[in-house]
């Protein structure tokens, strides 16, 4: 189940930016891929991505594994944001753990746990903040 909120009204409104829409899930299975299509539906209905675009590829990707961790390890729900910024998009996802992410070192022999290499490869900037209940990653990918 997901609760869906936007918001493209601009500065002064809710949160600025050309564009912001948010989702809360449950942490039921069938979330991981409603985040992914509301994070496509986000970019290419109302910002006109080119469905094809690596942007819309890398966000999908990125948005996939940042829920698919939340639902593995904080067991609860988790909430995302999506905001076209200046220089491209801005994605965070916020749920109840306190336990920052680590990324491991690389290793192609390992199977799994290898989402935050993933995101990490994929986006310009990452930051990890730990809020009174649970902690927000917050990833900006650009449009470049």
């Amino acid at each position: 189940m997901s609760k869906t909120i936007e918001n493209d009204q601009g500065a002064g409104t809710l949160r600025a930016g050309a564009a912001w829409a948010g989702a809360v899930y449950d942490g039921g299975p069938e979330g991981i891929g409603d985040a992914r299509r509301f994070a496509t539906d986000f970019l290419v209905e109302k910002n006109d991505y080119d469905p094809a675009s690596q942007v819309v590829g890398s966000v999908q990707l990125i948005v996939s594994e940042l829920v698919t961790n939340a639902f593995k390890y904080a067991h609860g729900p988790c909430a995302l944001d999506l905001e076209r910024i200046p220089s491209g998009v801005e994605i965070t996802v916020w749920d109840s753990s306190t336990t920052l992410p680590v990324a491991r070192a690389a290793d192609p022999g390992r199977v799994g746990q290898h989402g935050l290499e993933i995101v990490l490869a994929l986006c310009d900037a990452f930051a990890v903040e730990r809020e009174p209940v649970g902690k927000r990653i917050t990833v900006r990918v650009s449009c470049a």
